[in-house]
């Protein structure tokens, strides 16, 4: 036989930590939140989530701002507040000339994957990201760059006329 514990133990512990002193920004996010959700009572009497046609979902796509900066210039991006690290870098390429596969995207001090996503990481609007180029890279390019001076010419002329 299997000892089922009364239901006043298990609500005693949550309401002591509803009452806690450090959950007053607990309960103000929880506001917060619903504030954004949209509400509506069905026929039957029953308050639900508000539901989307797919066209009000499309309008919904949130765009944030967000400014690069590759060391001595700022580059500002409008993007998808969902879309990836991935999705910026390609964005970057096409203003900054480097490769996505040459970015390392820093935000908050730590490099972020390809397939993290922004709204997930914290990105908000106006937030920073550091662009650096790939230190590997770089050195693949200063080394083809001086091999090629060492090399002078790549091609002589055998025979003059």
């Amino acid at each position: 036989m299997v000892k089922i514990p009364s239901p006043r133990r298990l609500f005693r512990s949550r309401s002591r930590s509803t009452t806690s002193s450090g959950s007053g920004a607990d309960i103000c996010a929880m506001v917060a939140e619903h504030e954004r959700i949209e509400w509506e009572v069905r026929p039957g009497g029953m308050l639900v989530q508000k539901r989307r046609t797919p066209e009000e979902d499309a309008a919904a796509v949130e765009f944030i701002l967000v400014r690069v900066s590759t060391g001595w210039q700022w580059h500002d991006v409008s993007i998808d507040a969902t879309a990836t690290f991935g999705d910026l870098k390609v964005m970057l390429s096409l203003v900054t000339g480097l490769w996505p596969r040459e970015q390392r995207l820093l935000y908050r001090g730590k490099e972020r994957d390809d397939d993290d996503h922004l709204h997930m990481v914290g990105v908000q609007d106006k937030d920073k990201v550091l662009l650096l180029e790939d230190p590997a890279v770089k050195e693949r390019k200063l080394r083809s760059t001086t091999l090629a001076q060492l090399m002078g010419v790549p091609c002589h002329s055998f025979i003059q006329v």
